[in-house]
């Protein structure tokens, strides 16, 4: 594997129980023994405004509106993009993030059935138009999925069956419409055998 000479962005996607806190952990170590500079984010909360936004999105236990919840999140992002993606990818690093617009579609577009092209458009917005140079969607069903959240679930973990099945959907919708960027890999396999899918694609990305 080359070293790079430019920073790299590329987003981990899934539902939640996908494993991609695992994954992101074991690619950073790889790049790491690789003397690949890197960096592990998140979303909700990257940044320290997005830590306490964070807690409002996942935590708040009374109704939150749907638009609410859109802008919460996108709030999020966009201070999340200025003071810690950019910062990074200028640096030359590559930027390992778990969830980022794809996210917002799925779940709020999909999920909850807003419309997609406002999302993207009021994603743009918040991003600068800052897309990720690769996305790894680790699929897997939904019903195993939940039983790997388990009993103790989140606001968004915690909604129904149905709205998680409609989740998925979205994601492997959204892997149709851009095949080059969003690489789906089976999470139903044991964590060796999906980090094994997932080297093999960092590799061949990273070569190009």
């Amino acid at each position: 594997m080359k070293k790079l000479n430019k920073g790299c962005f590329i987003t981990f996607e899934g539902a939640d129980g996908c494993g991609k806190t695992t994954q992101i952990k074991l690619l950073k170590e790889y790049l790491d023994k690789k003397n690949i500079e890197s960096i592990t984010t998140l979303e909700p909360g990257g940044c320290e405004l997005g830590k306490n936004l964070r807690q409002i999105l996942l935590h708040y236990d009374k109704p939150v509106a749907d638009k609410c919840e859109i802008f919460l999140y996108l709030a999020d992002r966009a201070q999340h993009v200025e003071t810690t993606i950019k910062p990074a990818l200028l640096d030359n690093k590559v930027v390992l993030c778990d969830r980022y617009v794809d996210s917002t579609l799925a779940y709020q577009g999909y999920g909850r059935g807003y419309d997609i092209d406002l999302m993207l458009n009021l994603n743009e917005i918040a991003t600068s138009n800052l897309k990720p140079d690769l996305t790894i969607l680790l699929d897997v069903s939904t019903e195993v999925a939940q039983t790997r959240v388990g009993s103790e679930k989140d606001r968004m973990e915690g909604e129904g069956l149905i709205f998680h099945k409609k989740v998925r959907e979205g994601y492997l919708e959204l892997a149709k419409k851009e095949p080059e960027r969003i690489k789906i890999v089976d999470a139903s396999q044991t964590i060796e055998e999906v980090f094994c899918e997932i080297k093999k694609i960092i590799e061949e990305f990273l070569n190009q």
